[in-house]
């Protein structure tokens, strides 16, 4: 039995495009905010690269950190963008930037 070369298989499966979709992680929506919140900061740069740098957690609130590149008129830049929310609502406790030559 010739069935994997069958032309009506063989064509279906060769047209058919297979994504492999990966889990949004949990830091994605700060991320996002981190990104809004920069670019309201720095409105004159663009945001041209974004890196999750990682959780602080604590038992009332935790701190993502992200490192933002930027592109301005005159200069590029990083930013580190640090998120502090409150673990049991989800609300924004403060947001904090630092900028870095690098």
């Amino acid at each position: 039995m010739t069935f994997f070369s069958s032309p009506l298989y063989t064509s279906y499966f060769s047209n058919t495009a297979y994504a492999q979709q990966k889990p949004i992680p949990s830091y994605a929506k700060w991320g996002q905010l981190a990104v809004k919140e920069t670019q309201k900061k720095y409105p004159n740069a663009q945001v041209v690269d974004y890196l999750h740098i990682g959780k602080v957690p604590g038992e009332v609130s935790s701190t993502e950190k992200f490192k933002l590149w930027l592109k301005g008129t005159q200069k590029e830049f990083g930013v580190f963008v640090d998120i502090e929310f409150n673990n049991q609502t989800q609300k924004v406790i403060k947001v904090t930037y630092k900028e870095t030559p690098r």
